[in-house]
């Protein structure tokens, strides 16, 4: 190259930069060392799912008691923040009793680990627990409503809106899954009628 007067061409060096650090909480998976809930509102868990009506994606945040399988609360918007599961915990803590040392179980989500909903459970008195990193099995009983909601009332079906989507998981979960729908796992009882037998 030397001979030939040539110059070879050198690529920009790109130095890679570290990343900020995480700003959302993370903890341990504290579910997986405690029994299972024996009553109501002892242990509770959360997801959000996405829902798309005329090509617009909805976030459905939840809140199920691990005891009895029912949604305590949940909110429907159209955007992923810790605004949606703050206004679904809030919800559920209107609707229910709790006292200091409920355990909450989400994934590890951004939407669960702000500092907005960590607040807000503090708050409370309730203890936090996370899914283990790629171990999506750790919150199964809200994925299996996820499943059992979308199959029963979402797929299929055709929504104008997203308030009547919002209308029709009203009556779904309120009116329902929550006071209706029998499961095997509580011996063919509805969420309700399994609180109110061991009330």
């Amino acid at each position: 190259m030397r001979d030939m007067s040539l110059v070879g061409k050198v690529s920009r060096l790109y130095r890679r930069t570290p990343l900020p650090a995480n700003p959302c909480i993370t903890v341990g998976n504290q579910k997986r060392q405690e029994a299972a809930p024996v009553a109501a509102n002892e242990q509770w868990a959360g997801d959000v799912t996405y829902l798309k009506v005329n090509g617009q994606w909805s976030y459905l945040a939840v809140i199920i008691d691990l005891y009895s399988r029912s949604i305590v609360g949940w909110e429907l918007s159209q955007t992923r923040t810790a605004d949606l599961t703050v206004s679904a915990l809030k919800k559920a803590l209107m609707h229910r009793e709790v006292k200091p040392g409920l355990l909450f179980h989400s994934d590890r989500g951004s939407e669960y680990g702000a500092y907005l909903f960590q607040d807000e459970l503090a708050r409370a008195g309730i203890r936090p627990s996370m899914n283990r990193p790629k171990h999506m099995t750790d919150n199964a009983h809200v994925e299996s409503f996820f499943k059992t909601m979308k199959t029963e009332t979402f797929h299929g079906l055709v929504f104008e809106s997203a308030t009547q989507l919002r209308m029709t998981l009203a009556w779904y979960i309120d009116s329902y899954y929550n006071t209706s729908r029998l499961h095997s796992s509580l011996g063919f009882n509805t969420p309700k009628e399994y609180e109110s037998k061991a009330a």
